[in-house]
């Protein structure tokens, strides 16, 4: 149940990145300013890890998970009937902050699992919200494609719906294990974070590589509605199905972590990343390497996140919550930088500039794992 919910709710995120192109030609807006909405909901999804994420350490967290589907509920339906591109940046903003609901889903798999069973189980949680990531492109390129954007965004309200019916009779009621004030649960953030050196190490590494990964994404629609291909949005939401690839690999990921290492794991998925960003250069003008650069793209990055992600909740298990946010917040950051440069770079440079970004934020992990002792 888990995996299905955190599957059904990250897709929030990642519906509108097939329908860039639609939304663009239809508001009559520039490609730069189109951009920024997928960038405004990974900063919404950011803000959501860092300032919802901790309250799961200190309110029943099946109460949490409700209150964000009734936001997320109000946030989609306000997408769907917006004409102004202000009121739908604020409401992306909205649905990314309210979307972070698989973030207490996988502490709670951690939290709850046999230490031998901890890494396979936080892989079924991520590889559930994995394959949510992908329909969400397939999905939403094809509703796009059938019936328009906005129609995308009333069935996504009406999913939103069905999950908080799921989880009122299915989530059980946890115990909080925090006692004190939200001030002091945040002041506590900041004690991790400076207690666990290894936390930040793991945090800003995973975080560069995804930024990497959101700047093809945040860029492909445009790419690929150019010539040679002049694909639509149909044509674009297929190709998230090539990321498959990285959901497999979660579930294989999380049972080697402890024998392969976090450090093998990180300098195997920055090696894939850069390779990929290789094919899409030299393949840029083929969909054979577009879907070869989107497969490998993919699974290293799953060996970068679930081997950093599962790691971290080790550092400090009671804490598992309040180092998730940590983790996630810094990695979705890194996402949302990601999105920025590769719209900025699309605008001067086009897709070489965007290869050129990605090939430079994975660079920086590289250099980071190169150093790190673990």
């Amino acid at each position: 149940t888990l995996a299905i919910v955190a599957g059904i709710s990250v897709a929030n995120i990642y519906y509108v990145q097939p329908l860039l192109n639609m939304i663009r030609h239809e508001l009559g807006i520039s490609e730069f300013r189109t951009n920024l909405i997928a960038m405004v909901t990974q900063i919404g999804y950011a803000a959501g890890l860092l300032f919802i994420t901790p309250l799961g350490d200190l309110y029943q967290r099946k109460k949490i998970i409700l209150a964000n589907f009734l936001v997320l509920i109000f946030s989609l339906l306000t997408i769907a009937l917006a004409h102004n591109i202000h009121v739908i940046l604020v409401a992306s903003f909205l649905t990314g902050a309210c979307s972070m609901i698989p973030q207490i889903f996988i502490p709670m798999a951690a939290q709850f699992s046999r230490p031998e069973h901890k890494g396979r189980n936080v892989g079924i949680v991520l590889s559930g919200l994995l394959t949510g990531i992908l329909a969400s492109r397939v999905v939403s390129g094809f509703v796009g494609e059938l019936f328009g954007w906005r129609e995308m965004y009333y069935i996504a309200a009406g999913m939103m719906f069905v999950c908080a019916v799921v989880v009122l009779k299915v989530l059980p009621n946890i115990q909080t294990n925090f006692r004190g004030k939200y001030s002091d649960l945040m002041k506590s953030l900041l004690a991790l974070v400076k207690e666990f050196p290894q936390l930040r190490i793991y945090s800003i590494r995973a975080a560069l590589n995804f930024g990497s990964l959101l700047a093809m994404w945040s860029c492909l629609a445009f790419k690929m509605g150019q010539a040679p291909f002049h694909a639509n949005s149909d044509i674009i939401g297929l190709l998230g199905l090539c990321g498959v690839a990285g959901a497999l690999t979660a579930s294989f990921v999380g049972k080697y972590v402890k024998r392969v290492g976090v450090r093998r794991f990180n300098f195997i998925g920055c090696g894939l990343i850069l390779f990929s960003w290789l094919l899409f250069f030299v393949g840029e003008n083929t969909y054979l390497g577009i879907i070869l650069g989107i497969i490998i793209i993919d699974i290293g990055m799953q060996c970068i996140q679930l081997s950093n992600q599962t790691s971290i909740f080790e550092l400090s298990p009671r804490a598992s919550n309040r180092i998730n946010t940590i983790f996630m917040t810094t990695y979705f950051i890194g996402g949302s930088t990601g999105t920025f440069l590769a719209g900025t770079s699309w605008q001067y440079f086009g897709w070489t500039g965007v290869i050129g970004t990605g090939i430079l934020l994975t660079s920086c992990s590289l250099v980071i794992n190169i150093f790190a002792k673990k």
